[in-house]
């Protein structure tokens, strides 16, 4: 009862959150997601929690006041987001922590993300030689991979955990059985899409709810698989009725049913890998490896922009964001090229970030016009090889990314993701599937190497999650930081990292500034911010641009004097919250 009467305050204060504004995104129409100007920052010296729901941030910062560690307090704040980020992320999905030993120093890095059925073969999304179209994807039985999330948070716990598993779990519970608010970014999301009423787990469990303008978001269904995690522990996920509900459910959608099994779950393994680290100028900069793209990826922009004044272009965004554009296109060149599942593919990760290849993939860089084309390099020639190559598919990203700091100094920086919004548009056992498979490259195009992301059995799909923290010269940690966004995440977290360290910019002035990206075709400005005025011009120095929602979800803590601040992006309707 004790338990009950506590989640149940946890409860009131979501309410009172959203009435007071903190998450008062009503005000939007589903379209906008230009920041407010609204306070997202907060500032601690003991313990911080940036996540992308106030009562995910309220639960987090809870757990720590309790005695738990970074790590407890990120597994209530992902099964929380379970709760409250249904379209984004869950347990049918899986994700990336970051994780920092303050007291030991050590780095590792857990890979939860989702594998490749054993009966994955090349061709699996492909239809007469050709591929399948990416919407006709997403919502097939074949896009489903192993979710790795629960694997990977039961590894991280019994590494860092201090408090019982079962008690990290209770406010979830509490939440999906009770109720909550519908929240107003998942409101808005559901009337934005209307092909979402296609679909029979989307209108019997969201949008019914909506129409009957029911109060609260009930999700009985979730609530007993977190139960009975919590009580059996996290191997009830992957065997016994959850993995078998899960298996009958992705493979009853025809024409291009699944082919999951209960033994693809029951060999499910997370796992735990050195994180990519590289210096630009006086910083040590460490994020995630493959099979995710987004450490090198970032390391590569950073490297060739070591060799611009980029301190100095604060006050000349044209020529910033120009710099920054062709430096991505060259990193997403390589990106395509280089890197995939290292189990299937060997990705030279050091010949990638090392200093003389990226000085001499710099100088193809011209401040007054852009690249014709920005060829892949090869790091072990230090030459160009092959066409230009990009990732331009326009995709929405259902992902959130949060950052824990505890009161020992340890981090946990989680992105977590089950891909499209909605996923799959399948639920099982109370949590929507993803559609992670469509992240794997459809068609081998590559004529002069071998395609490494095509699918195959076990194999995980490229990713472009990035958490990451950034050390000073004395290896002191200065900020912790991730986003959503697809592919779109590198260039997010990237422009953060020029206008935080080059341009000394504070966190949430940094994250709130307007957002652009290039990946490899067009240089993407954010819809509804200050940087429209500078199209002519970028297109002048012949840049194709193009506008863009951009809803990047830019969650991060930043050492400043005796603490920390914590700043949620105010895109979303997250918060910052610590003591």
């Amino acid at each position: 009862m004790t338990c009950r009467l506590r989640w149940a305050g946890v409860l009131v204060l979501w309410a009172s959150l959203v009435s007071t504004g903190i998450s008062g995104c009503d005000r939007r129409s589903a379209t906008e997601t230009s920041p407010e100007p609204r306070d997202t920052s907060s500032h601690a010296t003991r313990h911080m929690v940036v996540a992308a729901h106030p009562i995910a941030s309220g639960i987090g910062r809870e757990i720590l006041r309790a005695g738990g560690s970074a790590v407890d307090a990120a597994i209530a704040v992902q099964m929380t987001l379970a709760v409250l980020e249904v379209p984004e992320t869950g347990l049918g999905g899986g994700g990336f922590l970051l994780h920092l030993d303050a007291g030991s120093g050590d780095l590792a890095f857990f890979d939860g993300r989702e594998t490749a059925p054993a009966a994955t073969r090349e061709d699996r999304f492909t239809l007469l030689g050709q591929a399948m179209p990416h919407a006709m994807a997403v919502v097939s039985g074949r896009s489903v991979g192993t979710p790795g999330l629960v694997a990977m948070l039961a590894m991280a716990h019994a590494q860092h955990g201090r408090l019982p598993w079962p008690q990290l779990l209770a406010p979830a519970i509490f939440l999906a059985d009770e109720g909550v608010p519908m929240p107003s970014r998942l409101k808005r999301q559901l009337r934005a899409d209307g092909s979402l009423r296609l679909f029979r787990d989307m209108r019997r469990n969201f949008i019914q709810p909506l129409a009957a303008d029911s109060p609260l978001l009930q999700q009985p269904a979730l609530a007993a698989t977190l139960r009975r995690l919590a009580e059996q522990g996290p191997d009830a996920f992957y065997q016994g009725e959850v993995a078998a509900e899960i298996v009958a459910r992705a493979r009853a959608r025809g024409p291009w049913r699944g082919d999951l099994n209960v033994r693809d779950l029951a060999d499910y393994r997370a796992l735990v890998r050195d994180p990519v680290c590289g210096h630009y100028r006086q910083w040590r900069i460490c994020g995630a490896p493959p099979p995710s793209s987004a450490g090198i990826t970032v390391l590569q922009v950073l490297g060739m922009l070591e060799h611009f004044p980029m301190a100095q272009l604060d006050t000349q965004p044209v020529q910033a964001m120009h710099l920054i554009a062709e430096a991505s296109r060259l990193a997403f060149a390589d990106r395509a090229r280089w890197i995939a599942d290292p189990a299937y593919v060997n990705v030279p990760v050091s010949a990638l970030i090392d200093r003389d290849y990226l000085r001499a993939r710099a100088a193809l860089i011209t401040t007054d016009r852009a690249m014709r084309d920005a060829p892949a390099g090869d790091p072990r020639r230090g030459e160009p090889r092959g066409a230009s190559v990009s990732d331009t598919a326009d995709r929405s990203a259902g992902t959130s990314h949060f950052t824990v700091i505890d009161e020992q100094g340890n981090v946990a920086a989680l992105t977590s993701s089950i891909e499209a919004p909605f996923g799959s548009r399948m639920q099982a056992a109370g949590f929507l599937l993803n559609n992670q498979l469509t992240d794997f490259t459809f068609v081998d195009r590559a004529a002069d190497y071998p395609e490494p992301n095509l699918p195959e059995a076990g194999k995980r799909p490229r990713s472009s999650m990035s958490p990451l923290l950034v050390f000073d010269a004395d290896d002191r940690l200065v900020l912790a930081l991730g986003a959503r966004g697809g592919s779109r995440i590198i260039g997010h977290v990237t422009r953060v990292l020029i206008a935080t360290l080059d341009w000394q910019q504070p966190l949430a002035e940094a994250v709130a500034a307007g957002n652009f990206v290039h990946r490899g075709q067009d240089l993407e400005i954010e819809r509804g911010t200050g940087l429209l005025v500078h199209r002519a011009e970028l297109r002048a120095l012949g840049h194709r641009v193009r506008v863009r929602q951009m809803p990047s979800g830019l969650h991060g803590v930043q050492r400043v004097g005796d603490g920390w601040q914590g700043v949620a992006d105010p895109r979303l309707d997250g918060a910052a919250l610590g003591d």
